[in-house]
């Protein structure tokens, strides 16, 4: 069971865990061991998430979510299959967790009168200036 907090929880059979080689510098090892981790999980197809945290996930525009709801997440900062499994799942249940609080609603707001007046006499002070650099009567001449 990955445990993201006290009351949510997701069993181990809804993880799924791929070992591939890893990419970059190691030399022979690199390319002998299968060290980086591919962890998917079915958000879509979750039993153990509640409906709106699904939601929640499922709205976030990110490129690890593909277009069935499967979230694809690759670790491969370390160099052993092990450590590099913790810190999949580790980031899985923070993703999860991020996603188990509730946005808070926005509360609509006007501007005050007096950010209305400095907005524009802004405005005027600015046309003023670019009124004076037209060409004048006297430049004309």
């Amino acid at each position: 069971m990955l445990e993201i907090t006290p009351t949510l929880s997701i069993p181990d059979d809804e993880l799924v865990e791929r070992f591939v080689r890893s990419g970059g510098p190691g030399g022979q090892n690199v390319n002998k061991v299968s060290t980086a981790v591919e962890l998917r999980f079915d958000i879509a197809g979750s039993t153990a998430l509640p409906a709106e945290v699904k939601a929640r996930l499922l709205a976030r525009r990110d490129r690890r979510i593909t277009a069935e709801g499967v979230l694809v997440l690759s670790a491969q900062r370390f160099r052993t299959q092990d450590r590099n499994r913790e810190d999949a799942r580790a980031r899985l249940a923070a993703l999860v967790a991020a996603a188990t609080v509730a946005p808070k609603k926005r509360v609509a707001t006007k501007p005050t009168k007096g950010s209305k007046e400095r907005r524009l006499g802004a405005k005027r002070e600015r046309a003023s200036v670019k009124r004076q650099r037209s060409a004048s009567a006297w430049d004309r001449e």
